[in-house]
């Protein structure tokens, strides 16, 4: 039998205007007050952890639940709509009397995507906004984004240790993703190391950012990456070794039993705990312990066909890894596949036009798919 997935937490309609013309090389050059811009016609498209993690799932295969909660608006109708497509939009939570989030996406060409975001619904839902039934049927409970959450990391993120505590004991096994914090925002005055430190113990497998991480376990370390950086792609200035190992490592000894780290452009750190801490992973996704524990690695990205926007790509290259995972792939392939649907993600505007199906991915992979 299929085993069961539910994706849940942040959900939102991405609006992404299409800019037309050459690689910009500073912001400043092309977002001048007073400037008239013109763009092509915007993309309009589900965004956020429950679409572009749920559904790139469904589409590579696996038996998804999306659960995000949106208004009963304009735009929550637009969004489960764009659900109804996919078949998917049974799971959602319409609730009376509040908006639905949106972001707009400006992804300029030669410049990291800049976000507009309203988080709308999604700053109150809570644990009980997920079924008790739903739970006890599934194989792997996915939640993505609590920083756009406010209800999950307020108090400490009790919350969130709740509801991941609650997938636990229903014998789910749990997987947890993050988003980008706003350091002048409420969420970036949360005290994430410690909620990290709470959660953690409840999370079988831990897929943040590298940027993300680094900003909630070490503050200090992650605005050196500013400096260094000089305000372009932060990734593209790491070092594995000293600065992206020491973070997995406080993972780990956090209680991580399955860690990825997206590192943009370069590719994905990946670390597994020893055997017996893997055996407290959630044994209906039947993992391997002794096949998968105690690895660590660097899978380099792929070369993508073009790069049109990275919207998404960090949410479908999970929902990849996660399918495998469920499909019984070894470790090694399920992270060549996370690499693989993330390069096939940013060839579209959207986190999903651009997927192609684990069989197409594999056989590029086996043929020899060029790596950056």
């Amino acid at each position: 039998m299929e085993k069961k997935v539910i994706a849940a937490g942040h959900i939102c309609l991405d609006i992404t205007p299409v800019f037309p013309g050459k690689k910009i090389r500073s912001l400043g050059e092309f977002l001048t007050p007073g400037k008239l811009l013109n763009v092509e016609a915007a993309d309009v498209h589900t965004g956020g952890s429950v679409a572009n993690t749920g559904l790139a799932m469904k589409l590579f295969g696996a038996d998804v639940t999306l659960m995000g909660k949106v208004g009963k608006d304009a735009f929550g109708d637009m969004i489960c709509s764009l659900l109804e497509e996919y078949g998917a939009a049974q799971g959602m939570i319409r609730s009376e009397g509040e908006t639905t989030s949106y972001s707009v996406v400006l992804a300029i060409p030669g410049i990291d995507r800049i976000f507009l975001h309203h988080p709308g619904a999604n700053h109150t839902f809570r644990a009980e906004d997920i079924p008790q039934k739903r739970l006890e049927e599934a194989a792997l409970f996915h939640f993505g984004y609590p920083p756009l959450m406010r209800s999950m990391y307020e108090n400490n993120g009790a919350e969130l240790v709740k509801l991941m505590k609650r997938a636990k004991e229903c014998g789910a096994a749990t997987s947890l993703d993050f988003a980008a914090i706003d350091p002048d925002s409420q969420a970036g005055e949360a005290d994430w190391k410690e909620i990290l430190k709470q959660v953690i113990p409840y999370v079988d497998i831990l897929v943040p950012s590298v940027e993300e991480l680094c900003f909630m376990l070490d503050r200090e370390r992650f605005e050196s990456w500013q400096q260094r950086g000089a305000g372009g792609d932060i990734t593209g200035i790491l070092d594995m070794e000293k600065d992206v190992k020491p973070l997995a490592d406080q993972c780990m000894e956090l209680g991580a039993k399955i860690l990825l780290i997206k590192c943009g452009a370069p590719g994905i750190y990946y670390q597994t705990a020893d055997r017996e801490t893997l055996l407290k992973a959630g044994q209906k996704i039947e993992l391997d312990p002794e096949v998968w524990a105690d690895q660590r690695g660097f899978e380099k990205s792929y070369v993508p066909d073009q790069v049109l926007s990275g919207t998404g790509a960090g949410d479908t290259c999970i929902g990849a890894f996660l399918t495998a995972l469920l499909k019984g792939r070894s470790l090694k392939r399920s992270v060549q596949l996370a690499a693989a649907a993330g390069a096939s993600c940013v060839a579209a505007y959207d986190a999903l036009s651009g997927l192609k199906s684990f069989e197409e991915l594999e056989q590029r992979i086996e043929a020899g798919w060029k790596k950056n």
